[in-house]
């Protein structure tokens, strides 16, 4: 083989290469049905994507946090297949950075408390106030911070949120400004900001 040839064959093949090295693009993942392989996310498939065109009719995401232990997620997941409208959200994540996506997405779990902030102390709330609930929004609930509430997610959780909020956002047309913490539209726990550092990073990290 001349050098020529030699050239053009060490090209194509690093071509080859490249193709298959490319990552699946999130947002042609985000739209499909089924159960996918998401790149970066360990998922447990509770109940499978469905039609996105014909899945409620979600405009808002809101981080929570469980008070619950380590290993929770699992269980509250579960619990919230078994009747998933109760007191609860859609996707679960666990401190190994296990994310459950626990219900149809058809479905309206019941989780915030009526969107009852109207004090503007983290954003605008009149954007909000009576508007961002369970009706319009994804609950995102991250397990692990008992028995010290103040405790931060798991480097393992950060970095499933990383990819989890772009799917979510990609697959529901979700901006980015709609991304909230439980606490930014809710009264509830004193003792700590429920969601506001994962909400902040989401918003901090943009498309």
């Amino acid at each position: 083989m001349n050098l020529r040839l030699l050239a053009a064959a060490l090209s194509a093949s690093a071509l080859s290469v490249s193709a298959l090295a490319e990552p699946p693009d999130l947002a042609v993942i985000a739209r499909a049905s089924g159960t996918p392989e998401i790149p970066g996310l360990k998922m447990v498939w509770l109940a499978p994507w469905g039609d996105v065109a014909k899945s409620h009719p979600w405009r808002n995401i809101i981080v929570h946090q469980t008070e619950g232990p380590a290993g929770s997620a699992r269980g509250g997941a579960q619990e919230q297949a078994k009747n998933p409208t109760r007191r609860g959200v859609m996707v679960w994540v666990e401190t190994d950075g296990s994310v459950y996506w626990a219900v149809s997405e058809t479905l309206v779990p019941t989780h915030t408390d009526g969107a009852n902030r109207n004090d503007n102390k983290y954003v605008d709330n009149s954007k909000t106030y009576h508007q961002v609930n369970k009706d319009t929004s994804i609950g995102v609930e991250f397990a692990g911070n008992y028995p010290d509430v103040t405790r931060g997610p798991t480097d393992a959780q950060v970095s499933a949120w990383r990819v989890l909020v772009r799917v979510l956002r990609a697959r529901y047309q979700i901006p980015l400004d709609r991304v909230y913490a439980h606490n930014w539209i809710d009264f509830k726990d004193a003792r700590y900001c429920e969601g506001c550092a994962l909400a902040t990073m989401a918003r901090e990290w943009g498309e």
